[in-house]
């Protein structure tokens, strides 16, 4: 029963990893284009966003411990595994381009001379992290699903043991 609890906190937290990505790409169109001062207006909504954190190390965490508790079963510990992983990788794509980007710009309070291509940089860094997350979310759900088909198939095979 323990597993299904893995899975469940594990589907929930990288759902809850892949909103404040969803919400950069989503946005993606309309900002991308923006002039200046009202771009580094908007940016100022981020604030305190990098709580946001705890949730992404809860669905690495809570995606290996899936798979952990999944080791007998190969479907659901390998998708519990790339989860987690793909999750990891999204803190690669944000510490590679996304938070130099905020440095480079003291958290869009600051316009330096190249801050069009630093938009560019962080908007397609999220919008690759929202990928990335939706695709760890596929992996997610597709562990917890993958638990009812392999324990239908060990009852299958049991019942089918004990009828001969």
């Amino acid at each position: 029963m323990a597993i299904r609890i893995w899975q469940f906190l594990a589907v929930v937290f990288t759902a809850l990893a892949l909103v404040p990505g969803g919400a950069h790409l989503i946005e993606l169109p309309a900002k991308i284009d923006m002039p200046e001062d009202p771009y580094f207006v908007v940016q100022q909504i981020y604030r305190g966003w990098a709580l946001w954190g705890a949730v992404i190390l809860a669905a690495i965490l809570t995606n290996f411990a899936s798979a952990l508790a999944a080791r007998h079963n190969p479907p659901q510990l390998w998708l519990s595994i790339a989860a987690g992983l793909l999750v990891a990788a999204t803190l690669v794509v944000f510490f590679g381009w996304t938070y130099p980007v905020n440095q480079a710009t003291a958290n869009w309070t600051s316009a330096p001379d190249d801050w069009e291509r630093l938009r560019v940089q962080w908007e397609y860094s999220h919008a690759i992290n929202a990928l990335i997350t939706f695709l760890a979310l596929l992996c997610s759900v597709g562990a917890a699903l993958s638990y009812r088909v392999s324990h239908a198939a060990t009852l299958h095979a049991a019942a089918h043991r004990h009828a001969n």
